[in-house]
This record gives structure tokens, C-alpha cells and sequence, in this order.
């Protein structure tokens, strides 16, 4: 059975690696990419979209919508994945063109027309907090709502507390959170030592010498040695293609349990801290006022604890060759 996504994205490198995972899935139609302002701006994610779309020589549509983050000033991360998110390649235009429909509206449109939608999120949660607040109706047409963002262990790659998806708009992440849809939570601590892939795994993706297997390193040089810096580890980060690997095979994620997770949308510190409840205190009899809201929301996130590494790397293979 055909399952159908939209995939919400702020296409930077490892964005693109995941449209590709997605786009040679057998049995997934990709109705839709929505591009929001993150790791580049909205509308440069869109031309980036398009970019995959033509080197996958597929017909997809690609539309722009959230260009900032719902109260804060918006924060690119040029650092990490060059000024154009692609790994500065100087990539050609692509030829197709972005649709004039604004990408909530999409997401509304395409879960009231889809039940059974899976809505993958690959990006800042800016486009998912508008389409819920304006049509919660959608909300149980949503049959899954994977998200890349946060990490479970409560540490992150743009402050010792945040992943950079959550912490650019935790406003839009806490209304989504706590919105009722069906959050799976694949954390940023999936792309680093064993999940991360190694020297020798880029030269065996280099092996396959094909345009995607190509691509797929190119326009990741740029963060291969932004990751390095970050954590010594000379290797390549795709936090995303992780989440795309969950979202097209559940089976993946080897430990997930559901629980309430809150997101610091207060303190400059913690902003964008993805708190997990890992005992259940807010749900026990000791709940306090700040965990009023807790009590309301229930267990809200499924919480994804551990991957199966060798069969991701095994799905990102079969993409690539």
C-alpha cells in the first residue's frame, strides 16, 4: 500500500539527502515539499528543493511558507551548511518553479484531502504551529508526525542545551507539541559516532559513481568539516536522513516510549531545551503549576531512545545506488 507524505524542510545538505530517501521510496507518494526559514531562508530552501527534484527527475511540487520564526528573530546556519545550504557548489537554477500556494495552507489542504497523512518535519516547526492553530481540525488526520529536532538527552549542537530546529523557533515547537498531533521525536543525537557515517562509508557512497551518490557527499563538504569542529569527529552528520530512514520504516527506531516533553520557550539559557519527562512526575500527584499543563497534555511525544544504525545507513544505500 502506497503511503502518502509531506515533508515540511528548511533544505540545507543533509535536508536534501532525506528528499532523496524519500523521493526513491517504493512505496511512498510525496505530495508536497513546504519550505520554512531555517538552516537558510524559506524561499533559497525552496530553490534547494528544486534542485533535488530535478536530480531525482521527479514531479513533486515545492511551495514557501514561513520566512521567520513566530516571535524571534530568525537565525540562519550558513555555518554549518554554506551560505546557499548546499555546500556552496554552485549548483545550476533549477528550472522549475515554486508554486503560489503558501505552504500552511498546503498542510491544511493536503491533511483535510489525505487522512492517514504522514507529515515528516525536517526543519524550525514555524509552518506546523500556524496550520494547527489555523485548522485544528486536521490534527487527527495527521497519522504521524515525525520530527527532526530536539534530542532527548537534553543536549544540542547550537547551545549546550538546544538542536538547532527547536531552539530557532520554540514557540512553534511547544505549540506542536502540545497541539495533540502524533509527535515522533527523532533527536539530533542520531548523527554522531556510529550513526554519523564514517570516512570509509563516504568512500563506498563515492563507489557507487552515480549523480545522487555524488551529490549526496558534495553538498555536504561544507558541514563534513562543520561537523568536525563541533565535535572532533571527522565524519558526516544527516540528522535528517535518520528522521526520513524513522519515518519510512518505524522498525528503525529500536526504543521509543512515549512521554511528556516540554519545550523552554523562557530562559535565554535553555531556549529550545526539549525537556523530557522521563519519570512520569507529571502525571504522578505531585504536579506543580508549572506542570499544570503537563497534566493537560498527557504523554505528548513519542520519544525515540535508540536507532538501529547498520539498517539506516542500509536504507540511505539503497537510495543512493
Amino acid at each position: 500500500m502506497t503511503r502518502q507524505f509531506l515533508i515540511d524542510t528548511d533544505v540545507g545538505s543533509d535536508d536534501a539527502v532525506a528528499l532523496i530517501m524519500a523521493f526513491r521510496a517504493a512505496d511512498v507518494d510525496v505530495l508536497g515539499i513546504t519550505t520554512v526559514s531555517g538552516n537558510v531562508p524559506a524561499r533559497q530552501a525552496a530553490i534547494n528543493a528544486l534542485v533535488v527534484v530535478e536530480l531525482c527527475d521527479v514531479d513533486i511540487p515545492v511551495y514557501v511558507g514561513a520566512e521567520a520564526p513566530l516571535l524571534r528573530p530568525y537565525a540562519d546556519a550558513a555555518f554549518f551548511h554554506g551560505t546557499d545550504g548546499l555546500g556552496d557548489q554552485n549548483y545550476p537554477a533549477p528550472n522549475g518553479q515554486i508554486k503560489p500556494k503558501h505552504a500552511v495552507d498546503v498542510i491544511i489542504d493536503s491533511a483535510r484531502q489525505n487522512p492517514g497523512l504522514v507529515l515528516v518535519t525536517l526543519g524550525p516547526l514555524t509552518n506546523i504551529a500556524l496550520a494547527v492553530h489555523k485548522a485544528p481540525d486536521i490534527i487527527p488526520n495527521i497519522a504521524r508526525c515525525v520530527v527532526m529536532g530536539g534530542s532527548a538527552c537534553t543536549y544540542g549542537n547550537v547551545t549546550p542545551a538546544a538542536e538547532y530546529n527547536i531552539w530557532v523557533d520554540p514557540d512553534a515547537a511547544r505549540m506542536v507539541f502540545l497541539s495533540g498531533l502524533a509527535v515522533e521525536m527523532v533527536g539530533w543525537e542520531f548523527c554522531q559516532g556510529d550513526f554519523s557515517i564514517s570516512m570509509d562509508e563516504i568512500d563506498t557512497i563515492r563507489s557507487f559513481d552515480n549523480p545522487l551518490a555524488h551529490f549526496a557527499i558534495d553538498c555536504n563538504l561544507v558541514a563534513i568539516k562543520a561537523f568536525e569542529r563541533q565535535t572532533g569527529q571527522k565524519a558526516m552528520s544527516l540528522p535528517d536522513p535518520v528522521a526520513m530512514a524513522v519515518a519510512l520504516d518505524p522498525t528503525i527506531a529500536t526504543q521509543t516510549s512515549k512521554h511528556f516533553v516540554e519545550v523552554e520557550v523562557h530562559s535565554d539559557l535553555t531556549r529550545g531545551m526539549t525537556l523530557v519527562d522521563k519519570l512520569n512526575v507529571a502525571t504522578d500527584g505531585r504536579n506543580t503549576e508549572t506542570w499544570a499543563q503537563a497534566v493537560k497534555a498527557g504523554k505528548n511525544v513519542s520519544v525515540t531512545w535508540d536507532v538501529d544504525s547498520k539498517r539506516w545507513k542500509q536504507l540511505l544505500y539503497d537510495a543512493l545506488q
